[in-house]
């Protein structure tokens, strides 16, 4: 081989060589790069803290699957950090086209009385009812006919009864023999046949036999009846009339049942009626009937109005304002800020940067437009008025879960009594404890049912479970407040 072709095959074998190893140089980097993102993916992964059904956010589940509630995969949620975790964030631009607005929670007076609608009737304890003493016919009507008022004394009939006759002959015939003894008891057999004390006065005096009895109205009112007939025969016991008085009248008044008990028997009301405008008429509950109406659901407040002119007619209708003894500061809210779920109250707390957060509160009275905040929320905090059904509903889908407030404004905390025991038997409403001694009731331990304060106490649990547990007193027995899974570890025999 000459020397020039010698040449050219080393320097071609030089070539390859350098081609080799600038491939595998190549190839590694290649390799190196590709295996980057997926260490940042690993380093960026986000730690589950549980999956839930987007449409019933509230249950919480270990392991992914299938939801038991819809045909649909369980969704991860996330860990973050605990101020943001239960926390909608809302561009600017969504919250402008939404159109929210928000409210301070501010203290202020909240009206106590109330103001309902009610109806005149007669007061059923002015009511007399007149009949006839003995047997006997009657002479002669004076006129009248029901719905007729009448003042008090005035006749209705006159009625002649014979057996008043003989004996008042026989009452004048021992008169005249001046034994007192005999008077007196002749005397008190005309009292016992009927006979008032004044007719026996009359005849005594007289001398002469009255047979008539005139039926007159005992008390002013209205005539509601009149069962008297010139010539007919009437027994010893029959009514004849019957006159309710009007010297006074009842005012009812229908108030939702929720509002009872701002109803105080003795509170003063006041009472303006269409037919006399630009008066007000005072008067006082005298009762709070013990029934509500099944349709309405409503409770019937009775009140007693004074009628001396007579003007107050049972029927008419009347505006009423009931008025309660003071009125208290408390913390207020709009009432177009709630959202009722019909088991819970929540509102949309605005937290500042376009974050809203839901809150789960307890509420109380609700008058003109507001409504008064026991627990849940504290003074100065921002809430949403428009647009919180929007957010409401994102933050149902998200998995977002309603806070609860320690901060209690009015009511006071719950006192708990707590012992370990063993879940025998459980159901959505009950459970059945094999437990310890309660030392703050002085209870020894047994096996019992108790009633949950709700389903989510005792949610995530089985029978068979030992747990710690927390009852509350109630007027209707001890309530289970908390259970609480005990560790291996932990687990004693109650």
């Amino acid at each position: 081989m000459s020397r020039p072709i010698f040449l050219y095959s080393l320097l071609g074998l030089m070539l390859a060589a350098g081609s080799g190893a600038a491939g595998y140089w190549f190839g590694q980097q290649s390799a190196s790069h590709v295996q980057m993102p997926h260490a940042s993916a690993q380093s960026d992964e986000r730690t589950v803290l549980y999956w839930y059904d987007p449409m019933k956010p509230d249950q919480h589940f270990d392991q992914p699957g299938k939801s038991p509630f819809m045909d649909m995969q369980l969704v991860p949620k996330y860990a973050g950090s605990l101020p943001e975790a239960d926390v909608l964030s809302v561009s600017a631009q969504a919250v402008q086209n939404l159109g929210m607005r928000t409210v301070l929670v501010q203290r202020g007076v909240l009206p106590t009385g109330i103001e309902a609608v009610g109806s005149l009737a007669y007061n059923q304890r002015e009511v007399a009812t007149l009949q006839a003493r003995a047997a006997g016919f009657v002479e002669r009507v004076y006129g009248r006919a029901p719905g007729d008022v009448l003042a008090a004394g005035t006749p209705l009939a006159d009625l002649l009864i014979p057996e008043w006759s003989a004996a008042q002959l026989e009452f004048i015939a021992v008169l005249q023999s001046g034994d007192s003894r005999l008077i007196a008891a002749t005397r008190e057999r005309l009292r016992l046949l009927g006979m008032s004390q004044a007719l026996i006065t009359r005849v005594e005096g007289h001398r002469q036999p009255e047979p008539l009895q005139t039926i007159v109205t005992p008390l002013a009112g209205e005539l509601q009846s009149l069962e008297v007939r010139v010539g007919m025969a009437v027994s010893a016991g029959q009514d004849l009339a019957q006159v309710n008085g009007l010297a006074s009248v009842w005012l009812d008044t229908a108030i939702p049942e929720a509002q009872a008990g701002l109803v105080e028997v003795g509170a003063p009301i006041s009472a303006t009626l269409a037919a006399f405008p630009g008066q007000t008429l005072h008067g006082k509950v005298i009762a709070l009937l013990p029934s509500a109406d099944l349709q309405t659901r409503t409770l019937t407040v009775r009140s007693e109005l004074p009628n001396p002119d007579g003007k107050l007619r049972p029927g008419m209708f009347a505006a009423v304002r009931l008025n309660s003894a003071g009125e208290e500061t408390v913390l207020l809210l709009p009432s177009e800020a709630l959202i009722r779920s019909g088991k819970r109250t929540l509102v949309m707390l605005a937290e500042g940067e376009g974050r809203f957060r839901p809150q789960e509160i307890t509420i109380g009275r609700e008058a003109d437009g507001r409504v008064q905040v026991l627990t849940g929320l504290q003074e100065g905090q921002s809430v949403v008025t428009s647009g919180q059904f929007l957010i409401d509903s994102e933050a149902s889908l998200q998995g977002l879960l309603a806070q609860t407030s320690d901060v209690q404004s009015e009511a006071p905390a719950l006192e708990l009594h707590r012992a370990q025991g063993i879940i025998r038997a459980l159901d959505a409403k009950q459970v059945t404890l094999e437990h310890g001694s309660f030392d703050s009731l002085n209870m020894m331990g047994m096996t019992m049912p108790f009633t949950l304060a709700s389903p989510e106490v005792a949610a995530g649990l089985q029978v068979g479970d030992r747990v710690q547990i927390a009852v509350s007193q109630s007027p209707a027995g001890l309530v289970v407040e908390q259970l609480t899974r005990q560790a291996k570890q932990q687990e004693e025999t109650p």
